[in-house]
């Protein structure tokens, strides 16, 4: 292993991104690994903070993103790349360890993977209520959980995924064989891919992670990715409701805008994946009117780990369903995109 360090570009999007950039590239840059095989590019979207001030301390090349979201801003930065692979890294994604580069990067010693990434979202006590709810169930939004799509361990399901997959234990990671069958949410927060596999598929205004994945599974009918036996820490929201809230405003708001625009480069309307949960959505639908089943799915995951965390699970139910709700009734009248103006991190 010790002869197999390949470069790494890591390429990140960032809009007024100072408070959490800063810990997140102190810990990327104390990891073992040579710093002259890492090189930090980034999509910034005109930040007025001090963000741009810290990516020159650490002496990243930093190139305009004027679509301002952060799919735009990782299009930017990869177009840019020239090492062998390429880290996608958020600004509010947290190396939790020095080795985690190391454990990364092993599995591309199989030419068979196109992509690693890890295999959870980093529990930490200290973390935001918010930030240890995601972990705990493996995702950002809740509706993962119901539709099975969710990309990281949940300890209420006790799986990665619920997508139907082939695995194999290599040892530091699980080597993945996805097919039609389905696709869970692979490819955001601290996922590596070969630089040549991503930038083949000629990189538009947009880098829809998921979407890479779905493309290559359309033309050659399956693909290899890795499941690293770590962690990623993902400070997502911490103990701010109305970020989440935004956030899932956002979601649902870019989501109507590509969709209209046809600005993604797959066409999911097009291609159907075979395991895609419909039942997932009115279950979801269904547990958060009704409230107890959404306490039941709480108490259950508070007996599996100990952390009243779970209990965010009701209210982060009602503002998803409230919000999406919302969203697919405005965007008949108002297919703009998320407006990002006075948007921070």
């Amino acid at each position: 292993m010790e002869n197999y360090l390949p470069t790494i570009s890591v390429c990140m999007a960032t809009l007024n991104a100072e408070i959490p950039l800063k810990e997140c590239l102190e810990r990327l840059f104390k990891q073992n690994y040579p710093m002259e095989k890492i090189e930090l590019i980034v999509g910034d979207g005109n930040s007025a903070d001090k963000t741009r001030e810290i990516i020159k301390n650490y002496d990243g090349q930093i190139h305009d993103n004027p679509l301002k979201t952060g799919e735009s801003g990782k299009a930017v930065a990869a177009n840019f790349a020239k090492n062998d692979l390429i880290l996608i890294l958020d600004s509010d994604n947290y190396l939790p360890d020095r080795n985690w580069l190391s454990k990364m990067v092993e599995p591309f010693e199989d030419a068979q993977i196109k992509l690693a990434e890890p295999i959870l979202y980093t529990w930490r006590k200290e973390g935001g209520y918010i930030e240890r709810y995601c972990a705990l169930i493996g995702a950002n939004d809740p509706l993962c959980l119901f539709l099975g799509n969710y990309d990281r361990w949940n300890f209420l399901t006790q799986k990665w995924t619920e997508v139907k997959h082939e695995e194999a234990d290599i040892g530091n990671y699980l080597k993945i064989k996805l097919t039609a069958n389905g696709l869970p949410t692979v490819g955001a927060n601290g996922t590596i891919f070969r630089r040549k596999f991503l930038q083949n598929l000629n990189i538009s205004d947009y880098l829809f992670d998921i979407d890479i994945i779905a493309h290559e599974i359309k033309q050659n009918g399956f693909i290899y990715i890795a499941k690293v036996k770590t962690g990623i820490i993902h400070t997502f929201c911490e103990n701010d409701f109305q970020k989440f809230i935004r956030k899932q405003k956002r979601r649902i708001k870019d989501y109507i805008f590509h969709k209209k625009n046809k600005s993604r480069a797959f066409d999911w309307e097009q291609y159907e994946f075979k395991g895609v949960n419909s039942k997932g959505l009115l279950k979801f639908i269904i547990y958060t009117i009704l409230i107890v089943p959404l306490v039941c799915q709480a108490l259950k995951g508070f007996y599996r780990k100990k952390d009243w965390a779970w209990f965010f699970h009701i209210p982060a139910c009602w503002a998803t369903l409230i919000i999406y709700s919302w969203g697919k009734l405005v965007g008949i009248f108002n297919q703009a995109e998320f407006n990002r103006n006075n948007w921070k991190q």
